[in-house]
């Protein structure tokens, strides 16, 4: 019986090898080593932090604004659309961080050639385990640059593109976005469930672009372990 059925085993056993040979060609894993990484607004170094290298990251003080394009662009990732961005990431407050400084970092998305326009999805450690609830409720955020920033966003659906999660200062967080077309949903820590959730990516679901290590003002931020998967 099992020869009489093999041809049919052979075929499905070569199918399941193709599909994950497809599904390999479109994961990336970052080699720091590379230096496919490009600053854009920021310092940037690489360094160790706890025997492990990361990407040391801080934003320009000269620069002024906020949810702006700050970050690390990540040459080496090719053209991003859909598909899974996961990293390890650490922030601390630099000495001469102002006291709105909340430990910004995170992740641009589908940046344009020349940096005008992306997508993002950053954390403030700092408010994930503050005394006031309503600082709690703005531990994750998500904006758009450069016409949705997260003011604009706040004042026009409060609530909706910002959401509470357990974090801190000075520990490492396990950040993972999976994009779909006008969709992002973001996951920390592994869990299994989205702590925020985005329908209506403002600049589109078939926009495309490169990727960003981002970081805002006051923030002394660490990068490591990033993966990319495409998806059509």
């Amino acid at each position: 019986m099992f020869s009489s059925n093999f041809p049919l085993l052979r075929g499905a056993i070569i199918s399941i090898w193709l599909l994950s040979s497809c599904c390999r060609l479109f994961a990336q894993n970052t080699n720091f080593e590379n230096y496919g990484l490009k600053p854009v607004s920021v310092k940037m170094s690489v360094t160790s932090i706890g025997g492990r290298k990361a990407v040391n990251v801080s934003r320009d003080t000269t620069i002024k604004g906020a949810d702006i394009p700050t970050f690390v662009r990540l040459s080496n990732t090719g053209d991003f659309r859909n598909g899974t961005i996961e990293v390890k990431l650490l922030s601390r407050l630099l000495p001469a961080a102002e006291g709105y400084a909340r430990g910004f970092i995170g992740l641009a998305f589908r940046i344009s050639q020349d940096n005008s326009r992306f997508e993002s999805i950053y954390i403030r450690p700092t408010n994930g385990r503050a005394e006031d609830q309503l600082r709690r409720n703005h531990s994750t955020q998500y904006f758009s640059y450069p016409d949705h920033k997260f003011d604009r966003l706040r004042k026009e659906a409060a609530g909706q593109y910002e959401s509470y999660a357990d974090m801190g200062l000075n520990e490492w967080i396990k950040m993972k976005i999976v994009v779909r077309d006008a969709q992002a949903k973001l996951y920390l820590n592994d869990q299994p469930q989205p702590v925020l959730i985005v329908n209506d990516l403002k600049l589109g679901a078939s926009n495309s672009g490169a990727i960003g290590l981002w970081v805002d003002a006051g923030t002394d931020a660490f990068f490591r372990d990033i993966k990319v998967v495409k998806e059509k």
